[in-house]
């Protein structure tokens, strides 16, 4: 199939002008976040929808794009329980639990306008590629490809696996979440509210290290001493401490501030360039590029992750003596499991920002880049003289890439991690059934999420690029991640209808020997404590129920499937497209 013909670069403002979207099969995973997506590219619709997406140039040709479930899921719950959601997400609870909200389909939906995006640009670049395929499945695995990592490590969590975390609750009532990065700031907040030390000493580990675990068991006097003092008081203990407390918000609040913009926005400048090279391979349709990543904890390095898997070279930017987090356990060789999982691949070379001549030297390597890709602190990067203007000024071709918490959408929002975004949009509404308490997550949605959206709009922003001359600047966000996992939640507050799923939605059967999934739209079976799963599940095939069991320790995916070994020894999860 011919390459789509290129409309003339005056008459292109997004990257999708001039294409259309054609859809086909029966409705298929998250179809309905595809076309939402390819639309704000620039692609015109055609008003339906299916599990195959194809995008149509002007005179013909173009590039097509499969999402299924998978091998052994036929829905959002099946994909969660096949492929370890299920139990990362009910690490806090101690059993694992579905999310309420579609988070398997919805990483599926973003990867596969990835895939017809790198397509598109192969195309450009003079590749053969005409189809992309993705499933759930593969996208749930990455998602939880960090704690798969871990659970394939040499040695054991630096930090106990066991059910607790936050939020907390004051005294009048009012739920809230806290952050912090700081130790002494962690400290200062507690005794502030005159929790004991001990207790306090003991919650920091737990506390640091429930990105990586999914899990926070902290003393209870944490949260009997939270729930001692009134809200304005802990406001307060905040404030004097330098830690961060965000109270719990609802959809229909989140609903009433929605802005309505997309989740990344794209800024073209004037700019000439050529695109010129060899033609990337099929299955690398970055090939050739080079991506430049100052990034730190998830998003930012997972973007740079999922570029490299697309065929870019990528070159981390670390501090002096390289990432501490290279160390951090648990280790396969010497090297964090979790840090393999976002980094392996990739060259790495230390910098010191704050020293001038590093900053200049950086400048020069930005000179010679496709991508620059950072998740910096909000004004750090012009502080420095790194922000989009400096870089463009040496390279005005470059795709410069700022994922980011908050992208300046939410005056006075607290510090933009991913918990703490969580409780400002109303996911943990959106996560859980009716009858669950309103809590976010403790697995790491909108980081893994975020980093997704940060690599479909840097895709856009080379396809842009490539279509149009100039160069782009890409802004993505945890926030802009949070509005797309809840937007049909969100949608249905706004409309005055009940947000939330019902109770007992999604929740996992538990059975004599473990626990088993039904799809969403399935009777509950009778009581199947009594059976094994392997005996519950027999049954409820019979009857023509499409169960599957529920993994609950990650380590079982790692003797089946796709899931290999890299040179240290990790487990690596595939990439998630496969291209044709």
């Amino acid at each position: 199939m011919a390459p789509p013909a290129t409309p003339a670069i005056a008459q292109t403002s997004r990257p999708l002008d001039g294409l259309r979207l054609e859809a086909s099969g029966p409705p298929g995973p998250a179809d309905g976040l595809v076309a939402e997506h390819l639309r704000l590219l620039g692609a015109e619709e055609t008003g339906r929808s299916g599990e195959r997406t194809t995008l149509v140039g002007p005179e013909g040709g173009g590039i097509t794009a499969h999402v299924t479930w998978g091998d052994l899921a036929v829905d959002e719950a099946t994909a969660q329980a096949a492929t370890g959601i299920m139990a990362v997400h009910g690490r806090r609870d101690g059993a694992p639990r579905g999310l309420a909200a579609d988070y398997a389909a919805t990483a599926a939906g973003v990867l596969t306008v990835q895939g017809l995006l790198a397509g598109l640009l192969a195309q450009a670049r003079g590749s053969r590629v005409t189809s992309t395929e993705v499933s759930v499945e593969r996208a749930g695995l990455l998602a939880v490809s960090q704690y798969l990592a871990a659970a394939g490590a040499e040695e054991a969590e630096a930090a106990e696996t066991a059910p607790g975390g936050p939020p907390f609750t004051s005294a009048d009532g009012v739920v809230f979440e806290l952050e912090t990065l700081d130790p002494g700031a962690w400290a200062a907040f507690w005794r502030a509210l005159d929790a004991p030390a001990d207790a306090v000493r003991r919650g920091w580990r737990p506390f640091q290290f429930r990105y990586a675990t999914a899990c926070a068991p902290f003393p209870q006097e944490l949260h009997t001493s939270a729930g001692g003092h009134g809200w304005e008081r802990v406001r307060e203990a905040a404030r004097s401490s330098g830690a961060e407390v965000c109270a719990l918000h609802t959809l229909t609040e989140r609903a009433v501030e929605y802005d309505g913009a997309p989740p990344w926005k794209l800024t073209a400048h004037e700019a000439s360039y050529s695109g010129s090279g060899a033609p990337p391979p099929v299955d690398a349709p970055l090939a050739g590029l080079t991506v430049l990543e100052a990034g730190r904890r998830i998003q930012a390095p997972l973007t740079a992750h999922l570029l490299g898997l697309l065929g870019a070279e990528v070159v981390r930017i670390e501090p002096p003596g390289g990432d501490p987090l290279r160390g951090m356990p648990p280790t396969c060789s010497g090297v964090s499991a979790r840090w393999l999982a976002l980094n392996r691949g990739k060259k790495a070379v230390e910098v010191d920002i704050k020293s001038a001549a590093d900053r200049k030297r950086l400048r020069a390597m930005a000179a010679d880049a496709d991508v620059f890709l950072h998740n910096w602190a909000p004004g750090k990067a012009a502080a420095l003289g790194l922000d989009h203007e400096d870089l463009s000024a040496g390279n005005p071709t470059l795709v410069y890439a700022y994922t980011s918490g908050w992208a300046d959408r939410l005056p006075g929002a607290p510090m933009g991690t991913d918990f703490m975004v969580q409780a400002r949009t109303g996911v943990g509404e959106a996560v859980r059934p009716a009858d669950e308490p309103p809590v976010p997550s403790l697995m790491t949605l909108l980081d893994v999420l975020g980093g997704l959206l940060g690599a479909e709009a840097v895709l856009a922003g080379l396809l842009l690029r490539q279509r149009t001359g100039a160069g782009v600047r890409v802004d993505s966000s945890l926030l802009g991640a949070a509005d797309v996992l809840t937007a049909p939640a969100r949608i249905r507050a706004a409309r005055g209808l009940d947000p939330r799923r019902p109770a007992g939605f999604r929740r996992p059967v538990p059975t004599a020997d473990g626990w088993i999934a039904l799809p969403d739209h399935a009777a509950h079976p009778y009581d199947v404590r009594h059976l094994s799963a392997a005996q519950a599940l027999e049954r409820l095939h019979e009857s023509g129920t499409a169960a599957v069991p529920v993994v609950t320790d990650l380590a079982d995916l790692l003797s089946s499937g796709p899931i290999s070994r890299d040179a240290h020894g990790s487990p690596a999860v595939p990439a998630p497209w496969r291209f044709a």
